[in-house]
């Protein structure tokens, strides 16, 4: 049963009690964490100030920093135990911060009050490949459609790491990355901006608890490991990375930059969403097995907007669709002994579901170009142009209640 808050909050909100997600925000430059219920930001370093938590046991100004590293680095013992806390004070019988104005107007903002941060400094980023329909029809257009999987792709969650330092907040615009690129029937490469420049619809989770040099994570110990998930979206320009990634694999078609949504969801948030694999053929080796589900039932949509302000929704997939789960892409990960850190950041690959309305990126959904998307101002879009926005939304819903991720929102500008 959704949980009823003396805030006003919209029955099709992302935000409701259930959810407690964690940010970062900004008024006139002061960065601190918050949460959010309904249309409300809630500044959690006033709450701290003002005595609230002193049953959470948080060390002083913990909320007062411009990440979240920190917050989480102290264990899920305590953030959840924080959760808790928020849920209490944000009840519909609950007057602790309802019936008290000055501290209620000390804790509350408007969304159009404040600007939202990067919620973790990323340390170290990693993309996985992990969506067998996204894999099958890359592999048939650009390889053998009769061998469209490589044979280690059934056997291991194949990933890359990516570029850290250009993965930036919803809000935040890109401009269209230049490199080189060759023609099918030219006989050397070109420099100049991309004309392939596409999105990628992807979730990331944030690790929560690192693991020492030399050591493993479990896939059953994965979870602990995970604070929770972001929308990502991994911008690719297509024909730079066409001409680039053999032998190594993605390099300038991918680093110049990555978007995501403010608000960490934590597991704990997704736990009543939680779904079964896609049944995994062969079987895998057994320190990859799952003994129980770790895949989410979280909806997935990519709409384009126009610089007139048209939009259509160019996809509509699931997480769910993921053949390799987080917990297998975690244990994959370090198996080799590997270390992570807090606030390191592990993107899932493009979610891409069986049918073309439910493909994660402009590759898949215009098929190389050959099926481009008709827009209400009469333009096609084979890839994404100059002055597009690509918004991202995520959500979940079960039973009643609804757990959302709100939306990542980025605008392409021209290249520099």
């Amino acid at each position: 049963m959704t949980k009823l808050s003396w805030l006003e909050i919209p029955s099709d909100n992302d935000f409701g009690l259930d959810n407690i997600p964690f940010g970062i925000f900004s008024v006139k430059g002061h960065k601190r964490a918050a949460t959010r219920i309904g249309d409300s930001l809630v500044d959690l370093n006033a709450i701290q100030k003002a005595g609230l938590f002193s049953d959470v046991n948080l060390p002083e100004d913990i909320f007062n920093q411009d990440t979240l590293n920190d917050f989480i680095a102290l264990g899920k013992a305590t953030t959840n135990r924080t959760r808790a806390r928020i849920q209490e004070l944000f009840s519909y019988d609950n007057g602790e911060l309802r019936d008290n104005e000055s501290e209620r107007l000390n804790v509350l903002w408007g969304l159009y009050e404040v600007e939202m941060h990067m919620p973790v400094k990323v340390g170290d980023y990693t993309d996985f490949y992990s969506s067998r329909e996204h894999a099958t029809n890359v592999g048939t257009m650009f390889r053998d459609p009769n061998n469209a999987l490589l044979p280690n792709w059934l056997h291991i969650p194949v990933g890359y790491h990516g570029r850290a330092s250009s993965i930036v907040v919803s809000g935040t615009p890109i401009h269209r990355p230049k490199g080189q690129t060759k023609a099918d029937d030219a006989e050397v490469p070109t420099y100049g901006p991309s004309r392939l420049l596409d999105f990628e619809l992807e979730m990331a989770f944030v690790v929560g608890k690192g693991n020492e040099l030399g050591t493993s994570i479990s896939v059953e110990d994965a979870e602990d490991h995970i604070f929770g998930m972001v929308i990502f979206n991994d911008w690719s320009a297509r024909d730079i990375q066409k001409w680039e990634y053999v032998p190594l694999g993605p390099f300038l078609g991918k680093n110049f930059g990555s978007s995501i949504s403010p608000w960490i969801i934590t597991m704990e948030a997704l736990e009543p969403f939680r779904a079964a694999s896609p049944k995994q053929e062969p079987a895998v080796l057994p320190y990859l097995e799952m003994k129980k589900d770790h895949n989410f039932d979280i909806k997935l949509q990519a709409i384009i907007e126009t610089e007139k302000g048209d939009s259509v929704t160019v996809s509509n997939s699931n997480f769910k669709y993921m053949y390799w789960s987080m917990a297998q892409q975690l244990a994959h990960h370090t198996v080799n002994g590997c270390n992570m850190n807090v606030g390191d950041m592990c993107a899932s690959g493009t979610i891409s579901g069986p049918t073309p309305d439910s493909y994660g990126s402009m590759l898949e959904i215009s098929w190389k170009g050959t099926k481009p998307v008709a827009m209400p101002d009469g333009t096609e879009r084979k890839f994404i142009l100059d002055g597009d926005t690509v918004v991202m939304k995520a959500f979940c819903e079960k039973d009643g209640k609804r757990i959302g991720f709100g939306e990542v929102r980025t605008k392409v500008l021209p290249a520099k």
